[in-house]
């Protein structure tokens, strides 16, 4: 793990395995995790970073509904869980058909999926929430449909952790469950942060942004 400090009590986590970003935000009196990891032994291992970090009780925030960005939640119980609806959805009934799909495509990690929890988030982010964490304000937004119905964004002063809304090092990761036309038109209302953490990958600014939407907008002409 590598931590990059992008603002006083704003840092992304990289993670080798695929190229993972994790994000934590600390204010005063709380701290908010951005995505929990692959399985209960990475989520372990991230929690205990964290805690390296600060003591501070925590909120957690699910991006999106993709195994590889909350199945790593049950080493962060008890906490509020946040997501949106649609991403509770998935976790609930689609995180069985995502797990046996990567176990089949990578074995190595068959057993580590099957063995972690599924925890469902128990607090909605139907369009917008502010989560005061003393002295911080952080804003947890849901733009519309993206990469996946329930794309959460989170605004930390002038840094925004993207989920797979964003990805550097690769391609924009457009699935089944994506929406191009609507992901184009969300990456235009995101502002002008001065970072955008992306799921995976290095921190990057809105120009690299605008290049992926872009590279999205000729999908759907």
């Amino acid at each position: 793990m590598r931590w990059i400090e992008l603002a006083d009590g704003v840092l992304a986590c990289r993670h080798d395995d695929l190229d993972l970003t994790l994000g934590l935000v600390v204010g005063a009196r709380r701290c908010l995790v951005v995505d929990t990891g692959t399985d209960a032994e990475h989520g372990a291992r991230w929690a205990a970073a964290v805690r390296a970090v600060t003591p501070l009780p925590w909120d957690v925030v699910i991006t999106h509904a993709h195994w590889d960005h909350h199945l790593g939640t049950s080493a962060f119980l008890p906490a509020p869980v946040w997501a949106h609806p649609a991403a509770r959805h998935e976790v609930e009934h689609g995180t069985a058909a995502q797990v046996a799909e990567w176990s089949e495509r990578e074995p190595r990690r068959a057993d580590r999926l099957a063995a972690a929890p599924v925890v469902l988030p128990d607090r909605e982010v139907r369009d917008r929430v502010e989560l005061d964490l003393g002295g911080r304000s952080v804003e947890l937004l849901h733009l519309g449909p993206g990469h996946t119905p329930g794309d959460v964004l989170v605004r930390a002063g002038d840094v925004l952790f993207a989920g797979d809304l964003v990805e550097q090092g690769a391609p924009p990761a457009v699935g089944p469950d994506a929406d191009v036309a609507s992901w184009v038109a969300v990456l235009g209302r995101i502002g002008s942060p001065r970072v955008v953490v992306p799921g995976h990958g290095e921190p990057v600014d809105t120009a690299f942004v605008a290049a992926q939407r872009a590279e999205l907008a000729r999908l759907v002409r």
